[in-house]
């Protein structure tokens, strides 16, 4: 009886004991996975990808990521790459369900003799489940949880499935993540592409990527590679042979293959605006692809004209005992019809200052603000035959706290003289009083409806310009003239496209009908006599029909010139961040239309035919450019000039 009821006592206690046991165990399998994440999210997962911005004749820019990720499917990756990273990483892979027991058992031992983490038997699933999930922290409470993880990856996914995602997820070293990404940071090439060797070296790099990437250092990634052709070899992957061709192959990089970053100013400026419409996740790692309005080849003329009239202004100021260090120079160019920016430099080196004058510098524009002036006379029923007195003049200042007395550059005064004349050799007497008969906030209101934004004080001096604003504001507003009175919002993007090949965002700049097209056309009328006539001489021997405008500011400050053909607009700005003078005489004409003509050279090239606008109701009239008046047939000195029909001289 007693000894039955020691078996039962005894059964009794081995269930309860086993039930705690149990229970134990169970609370722990809940303690480690309570928090861990949900297998399943991996169907939605979408791995980060490298954004590309393109030129609108399909020039790749540059790339943009957080981590340089490139997927790809299994079957682009080359069959040696596979077999490599399983033979050095895992070579148990397709035998085990996640995690390997032995590999284990002997890696706790020897963990035990050290005294800590020496090695981590880690399989490749546990591998992408810590890459996916985990931190690289290494304790046992993790370890655990990567186990766990594992066995639900290999419950969930094929072998292939989980090697497709290893090998587009694990670090390689060097910003690569994955080894479409490895390939092209290393060797400039496709990961289709690669080789023998390059697969080895590249499958043995996920063990320490910061000690075996080739960039770092050449030796030791060597090394490695070549421990990884022995172990393909002894798993008879390779054949001896093909093991003493590819271990003696020399290592050969992409270090300066790759390209910088084609157009800097331009790009930070189209990934500052698409930051704000996007948001920056979405933009570094979605793997868009960005097409912009940028031509690549006007990109390189703007590029070339600000460096070599940069190089010219600082022999000019260096003979002069000025400090030519901080000169610097800006240019944009916009398609007239589109509005889409086809060039952008905003500054001589974007490395040493990314700052970028075409777009965030606010400057005087000086007399380059002038055909604004001008415009808004024509546009309210002014010809530009209109007499205007050329003579000192004395304006009582705001408050009557003295008389402002402005000069013309010469210093010289002609009398009488016409708007297209005043305008062509940029005399400041008539602009100013020509601000005084519109008024100066008629000019402020017209300026905004060209889509200048910046802050205009509506004085006398406005005509000037002496109010601050950007070259690019300036620029749009000028190619609203030969547009035909048509303002459209300057934009650096057409569309983006996702990773599914889906538009995501195109181009919607706003537009407006800013002035009358007669007016534009008349505007534009004026200002091919500053070319052709006036301070814009220089520019003379470029083919085609062309108008533009100098200027300069006080004590050579700052210089412009912004000029425009029938198909492109185009502005030139020369100056210093700190606003010092540029020298003596250095004017709009003699150091910013050097630049503007050297890149419209350029974007002229092979263009033929090209006309600027004359509406029906507009005619063309010879007339005297002295008096104004119609000129008689054959006078010599004669002009042709637009009118509005009915305005024109009888």
């Amino acid at each position: 009886m007693q000894l039955r009821l020691n078996k039962r006592t005894a059964f009794v206690i081995i269930i309860l004991v086993l039930g705690m046991i149990t229970g134990v165990l169970a609370g722990a399998f809940f303690a480690f996975t309570r928090d861990l994440p949900q297998i399943r999210a991996l169907e939605s997962f979408t791995p980060q990808a490298v954004t590309r911005i393109y030129s609108a004749d399909e020039v790749l820019l540059a790339e943009l990521y957080q981590e340089k990720r490139n997927p790809v499917p299994l079957n682009q990756i080359p069959r040696y790459l596979r077999q490599a990273l399983v033979a050095t990483e895992d070579r148990k892979f397709y035998k085990h369900s996640g995690v390997d027991i032995k590999g284990i058992a002997r890696a706790i031992i020897k963990d035990i003799r050290a005294g800590g983490f020496v090695e981590g038997a880690s399989t490749i699933t546990q591998q992408l489940a810590k890459t996916l999930f985990l931190t690289p922290r290494k304790a046992l409470v993790r370890k655990i949880k990567e186990a766990i993880l594992a066995f639900q990856l290999e419950r969930r996914y094929t072998k292939n499935e989980i090697l497709e995602l290893y090998l587009n997820q694990v670090y390689f070293g060097s910003g690569a993540y994955g080894v479409a990404s490895a390939a092209e940071i290393f060797f400039d090439k496709s990961v289709q592409d690669l080789d023998l060797a390059e697969c080895a070296l590249i499958a043995g790099m996920p063990k320490s990527p910061s000690r075996y990437s080739p960039l770092v250092n050449k030796e030791l990634a060597l090394k490695r590679r070549n421990t990884v052709l022995q172990q393909m070899r002894d798993t008879g992957i390779i054949n001896q042979a093909k093991y003493q061709l590819a271990v003696t192959e020399k290592l050969s990089l992409a270090e300066g293959k790759r390209n910088p970053t084609r157009a800097p100013y331009f790009v930070d400026y189209v990934k500052k605006y698409l930051e704000a419409i996007l948001g920056a996740s979405q933009l570094y790692k979605g793997g868009l692809s960005i097409y912009t309005t940028l031509n690549d080849k006007l990109q390189q003329a703007a590029e070339k004209a600000v460096s070599d009239g940069i190089a010219a202004l600082q022999a000019r100021m260096e003979k002069n005992n000025l400090p030519p260090d901080d000169a610097q120079a800006a240019l944009v160019a916009i398609d007239v019809t589109s509005g889409g920016i086809l060039a952008m430099v905003g500054g001589r080196n974007f490395s040493q200052s990314p700052f970028n004058r075409a777009t965030r510098a606010r400057r005087q524009p000086g007399s380059a603000f002038k055909p604004i002036v001008y415009a808004d006379a024509i546009e309210q029923g002014f010809a530009q035959n209109k007499m205007i007195l050329d003579a000192p003049v004395a304006f009582k200042k705001a408050g009557g706290k003295g008389d402002w007395r402005p000069e013309n550059f010469s210093k010289t005064y002609r009398g009488e003289i016409t708007l297209r004349r005043a305008l062509a050799i940029s005399e400041n007497i008539p602009a100013v009083r020509l601000i005084e008969m519109l008024g100066p906030q008629s000019v402020v209101r017209f300026a905004r409806r060209l889509g200048i934004q910046s802050n205009l004080k509506p004085y006398l001096s406005l005509a000037l310009g002496t109010s601050e604003m950007t070259l690019l504001e300036l620029t749009a507003a000028y190619a609203v003239f030969p547009r035909g009175g048509k303002w459209i919002e300057p934009f650096g993007i057409w569309q983006v496209i996702d990773r599914r090949n889906r538009v995501i965002w195109h181009a919607r700049p706003r537009r407006h009908l800013a002035m009358s097209r007669q007016a534009a056309a008349i505007v534009t009328d004026m200002l091919c006599a500053v070319i052709r006539e006036g301070t814009g001489r220089r520019a003379r021997s470029l083919s085609g029909p062309l108008a533009g405008k100098t200027g300069t500011t006080n004590n050579y400050h700052d210089a412009l010139f912004i000029g425009f053909s029938p198909d492109v607009v185009a502005g030139a700005w020369v100056g210093r961040d700190a606003g010092g003078t540029l020298g003596p005489l250095e004017t709009g004409a003699r150091a910013a239309l050097p630049i503007w003509k050297k890149f419209m050279a350029s974007a002229l090239a092979k263009r033929t035919n090209l006309y600027f606008d004359i509406p029906d109701n507009v005619i063309k009239v010879p007339i005297d450019p002295d008096t104004g008046q119609r000129a008689v047939d054959g006078a010599r000195n004669a002009v042709s000039v637009l009118f509005k029909k009915g305005t024109e001289p009888k």
